[in-house]
């Protein structure tokens, strides 16, 4: 009797198991391959965020050292190097209530440096500067030092 029952059954699986096996292979195979999207979308922002930095440092750099009178607002990009990626600098006085003495000579520079069309990307940052009244000076009379023109 028992040996009739084995003869009949045939070793492998049954169509259930194998729409089981398949559902949860879909199943995993989906969570992977989104978690893989998800991966490389970190990884070009993460790129992102490390050239920008890098790219508004050395903009802010040029900045610092330019004269009060020659910080305007203006727009660009960063050449063939780095294409994709501009820039906008918005210069503007920052002037504090209560300090009127330091009117005009406080400045509050803001760049923002973006990558990909639409802005895909965006990175900001701001910058206060204070300028002296020598250095105000300076820049008022070309750049002469007050002993210079004596």
């Amino acid at each position: 009797m028992l040996t009739s029952k084995m003869r009949n059954s045939s070793p492998g699986f049954t169509l259930l198991e194998v729409m089981i096996a398949v559902a949860v292979l879909t199943i995993a195979l989906a969570a992977v391959l989104g978690l893989q999207s998800k991966s490389l979308t970190l990884a070009s922002e993460s790129r992102f965020n490390t050239t920008a930095a890098l790219l508004a440092q050395g903009k802010m750099a040029e900045i610092t050292v330019a004269g009060m009178g020659e910080l305007t607002s203006d727009t660009g990009d960063f050449g063939d190097v780095f294409s994709g990626y501009a820039w906008r600098l918005s210069v503007q006085n920052a002037d504090l209530p209560g300090l009127e003495k330091m009117k005009g000579r406080l400045k509050q520079i803001d760049l923002e440096v973006t990558c990909g069309e639409g802005e895909l990307f965006r990175y900001d940052l701001r910058l206060y500067r204070f300028f002296s009244p020598e250095t105000i000076k300076r820049t008022e009379d070309g750049g002469q030092k007050a002993e210079d023109k004596q």
